[in-house]
């Protein structure tokens, strides 16, 4: 079974998107900012990562760049999931990383076609 490792600071969002995820067959794992999952990828990186933007202690978009120079960083396939819809922001992620973009907020439909974009589901 692949690995998603949640990143948000809203609960309300981890739980709905863990119901997405464990819909689509993932094990999911929480991390409510990007030091806490930056900890969680050292000790076992996932085959995804579904990751807010703007959280406190570590953002997004920092430990994106961190994850990528983690031994094994390359790997796990990397979702922005956030509320930020400006285009340059958007092509900021990518450039910075992500594998896709998902706006909030998201349905289960929008998350599917997103996660096989980026090549986590068939």
């Amino acid at each position: 079974m692949k690995t998603c490792l949640l990143v948000d600071d809203s609960r309300v969002i981890r739980k709905v998107a863990r119901r997405i995820l464990e819909d689509l067959g993932f094990d999911v794992a929480e991390a409510g900012d990007g030091a806490e999952a930056l900890a969680w990828c050292r000790a076992m990186m996932p085959d995804a990562i579904l990751l807010d933007w703007n959280m406190p202690v570590m953002g997004g978009l920092d430990f994106l760049k961190r994850l990528r120079q983690e031994p094994g960083g390359s790997i796990p396939k990397v979702v922005f999931c956030s509320v930020e819809n400006d285009l340059d922001r958007i092509r900021e992620a990518l450039d910075g990383g992500a594998d896709e973009f998902i706006m909030k907020p998201f349905d289960g439909e929008i998350m599917a076609s997103k996660l096989a974009a980026a090549g986590c589901v068939a």
